[in-house]
């Protein structure tokens, strides 16, 4: 069976296929079947928004302190 991929739309062989399935209290919240190349990129802006905020980012300087 041979579906195409939701990230590329290339055919996608069952073998290769990825599926992700994201579900919040049992409710599917997105589905998505990858190549393998979509896949890689889908993990890596996974963990690029999933890691820890550095202490640099996350702490505001005195730049963005409105005095009125």
């Amino acid at each position: 069976m041979s579906d195409s991929c939701d990230g590329c739309g290339r055919a996608v062989e069952d073998p290769l296929a990825r599926r992700v399935r994201l579900q919040v209290d049992g409710s599917a919240v997105d589905d998505q079947r990858l190549c393998p190349t979509c896949f890689a990129d889908w993990i890596t802006r996974y963990e690029e928004q999933m890691s820890p905020q550095t202490e640099s980012s996350t702490t505001s300087s005195d730049a963005d302190i409105i005095v009125d």
